[in-house]
Order: C-alpha cells, then structure tokens, then sequence
C-alpha cells in the first residue's frame, strides 16, 4: 500500500515537474521570442522615443496634456486620472447623477476652451472617459473641433494643423472595425518637432 502511494506520488511531481518547465519557462519563452522576432515593437510597449533619445511615452497609453497648444486626449477615471497602475473607468451608471453633472461640467468647460457656440454638438469621447482610462487615440471629430485652439497658441496657420492630424489617423482595424481615430501622444510629439520612431 505504502510502495503505491509513493508510486504515485512520484508520478504526480514528475507530471507537476513537466509542467512547470513546460507553461513556466519552455512556453514563456518561446511567445518572448516569436514576439521579439516578429513584433519587437508592440512587444516592447509601442514605446515612441523623442529627439535625444528619451522615450515620451507609449502609443498604447494615454498621459495627460494640459495647456491650449496641445491637443486634449479623453477625460480619464484611471486612480488619479491616466494612471497605468490604476486603470478602470468610474463605474457609473447612464442614470447616476454624479455622471450627469460632470458631463455636463466636461461639456462646459470643452465649449469654452475650444471657443465653440452652444448649438454644436460636442463629442462624447471629449467628455467621457474611457473604460480604461487610458485610451490613446481621440476621434477624428474631437481632434478636428481642437484644431483652431491649438494653432491659435502655436501661432500656426490652421491647415497645418489639420495635415498634422491627418498624418497621426489610425484607420479602422482590420480595414472593417471601429472608427478612423487619431493618437493624442503622437500628434502631440509631431507638433513640437520632437517625435523620431513609431510604426503605428
């Protein structure tokens, strides 16, 4: 009885042995390096890296801009606001109150400093925040409606900055998913001379 158990048992660490070589380091290491040799990019962060060296931020990663000579990315429920070890939305409901009248605080305040009169309608990805909180990208709607503050403070003509939004548009996923989107980080970068490498 005593041999059979300890047949067993020697059975049982040999399968849990295998395993752990296996989905611990053979299986880790073999994505690593399918990624690294197909993808080091994405693998790597999507890091997008300044003149000078200095890495600015990820593209998959929403940082905040403050300031009218930059573009705004979405408001962010993320901890304190875009903060990667805090990400999630704020889990209110389409009903809570509190929602209703920080939009409302949020649609205010985007009028005003985009100078925009009361009868147009504003995006919801400028006033609503991500279920992330850190999405990178802003619709094409939303970046085109900040367009005019952000050649104003630059002293820019604003078609110049309309061909920049132009030059940072991802298109729909797969040609068929999603909407045509524009990453905040990247046009961002591209305005003040700064970005050096990406592959959007």
């Amino acid at each position: 009885m005593l041999k059979e158990i300890l047949v067993q048992f020697r059975i049982a660490l040999s399968v849990i042995a295998a395993l752990v070589v296996l989905l611990c380091g053979a299986y880790p290491l073999a994505v690593w390096a399918l990624a690294q040799g197909l993808f080091p990019w994405q693998a790597n962060g999507s890091l997008l890296v300044a003149k000078g060296g200095a890495v600015a931020g990820s593209a998959l990663l929403a940082q905040v801009f403050a300031g009218p000579a930059y573009f705004h990315p979405r408001p962010s429920a993320a901890g304190q606001g875009y903060d990667a070890a805090g990400s999630g939305g704020s889990n209110l409901g389409p009903t809570s109150k509190k929602l209703v009248d920080t939009v409302k605080q949020r649609i205010a305040a985007y009028r005003l400093e985009n100078d925009l009169s009361p009868e147009i309608m504003i995006p919801a990805d400028a006033v609503t925040a991500s279920a992330s909180g850190l999405d990178p990208h802003i619709s094409l709607q939303n970046a085109l409606m900040q367009a005019k503050r952000v050649a104003k403070a630059r002293g820019l003509d604003e078609t110049v900055v309309r061909k920049k939004i132009a030059a940072a548009i991802s298109g729909r996923d797969l040609y068929l998913l999603g909407q045509p989107r524009v990453n905040v980080l990247l046009l961002n970068l591209d305005l003040d001379g700064k970005v050096t490498s990406h592959e959007l």
